[in-house]
């Protein structure tokens, strides 16, 4: 493998595995105490957070996620101006704690170097197979409703499968569409139903489990099995995904029974922040907040032990 040495210097103080608000955060954190950060972003910084319509209660009165993506790109950016923040583009596979330091290893077979390592990976929507109660045939994942337009939407029949926080968001992003969800979702999901109850918008059908099929000239066939033990054909020509989501993790994290990764499991050297850490810490807001406190661990320890970050 290849050992990379940002800025010549080897190792960093902290190397920050994705750049969303946990990634970003610490990474801003590190760089303006002064250590040497090197930031790992498969895609780009905020790329996440740009495809999200609405956002509500984020620090900056953000209220969309370009808005809030392009700020995170311009706070990165301020501190790679400074020498002391390095962004390295690919996707990180590996991580791994040793005595004195950490590793990254990369998908290009690059390896990353640092003091400690901050994950900040977050969530993935789950594959259709990983999902109790949907038997999936021909497509294996689908688009999460976040990232859909209303144009792409536009006449079309449109099944959701889940009746996850972000329809509500979507709806808020998008006042102007009369594109027509037909929602499908388990009981566990009836609980979020309330906020978009009076959307004209929504159908939403509780469900035991949902059967779908990719049509060969595109399109689904979909089946809704009821608890009353009646059930709906429904032929789709968009089917989206709204079924939360699920950790990210790299391998060389400690994975716990829920599939998050508790903190105090890790290696002393790796450190994880954010959405990573437990269903509880998904919203953007407690994430920024995790990430710069994540900074502050390595930080703080190399003062106790007598090191202080480079001037």
């Amino acid at each position: 493998m290849t050992s990379i040495a940002p800025n010549g210097i080897e190792p960093v103080d902290l190397l920050v595995v994705g750049a969303g608000p946990a990634g970003v955060a610490a990474a801003v954190m590190a760089a303006g105490l002064r250590m040497r950060v090197t930031l790992v972003e498969a895609v780009a910084v905020g790329s996440k957070v740009a495809s999200i319509g609405a956002l509500e209660n984020v620090p900056g009165a953000w209220t969309t996620g370009p808005q809030l993506a392009a700020a995170f790109a311009a706070d990165i950016a301020s501190h790679q101006d400074s020498g002391r923040l390095t962004v390295v583009q690919g996707r990180a596979t590996t991580v791994t704690g040793h005595r004195d330091r950490a590793e990254v290893s990369l998908a290009d077979g690059s390896l990353l170097t640092a003091a400690t390592v901050v994950v900040a990976t977050g969530v993935t929507a789950p594959a259709l197979r990983d999902v109790a109660w949907i038997e999936a045939t021909g497509a294996a994942q689908v688009p999460p409703l976040w990232r859909a337009t209303p144009e792409e939407l536009e006449a079309r029949e449109v099944v959701v499968l889940g009746a996850d926080r972000p329809l509500g968001t979507w709806l808020r992003a998008h006042p102007r569409t009369d594109t027509r969800l037909r929602v499908l979702h388990p009981a566990h999901d009836s609980y979020k139903t309330a906020e978009v109850a009076d959307d004209s918008r929504v159908r939403c059908e509780l469900v035991d489990r949902v059967e779908t099929a990719a049509r060969p000239g595109g399109g689904y066939d979909v089946i809704a099995y009821h608890p009353d033990g009646t059930s709906r054909a429904v032929r789709a020509d968009v089917l989206l995904g709204n079924l939360g989501s699920r950790p990210s993790a790299l391998t060389g994290l400690v994975v716990g029974p829920d599939g998050y990764c508790p903190p105090e499991a890790q290696h002393t050297r790796v450190l994880v922040a954010g959405d990573l850490k437990g269903a509880r810490m998904q919203r953007i807001a407690v994430a920024l907040g995790d990430g710069g406190r994540a900074a502050l661990i390595p930080y703080y320890r190399s003062l106790e032990d007598g090191f202080a970050p480079s001037p």
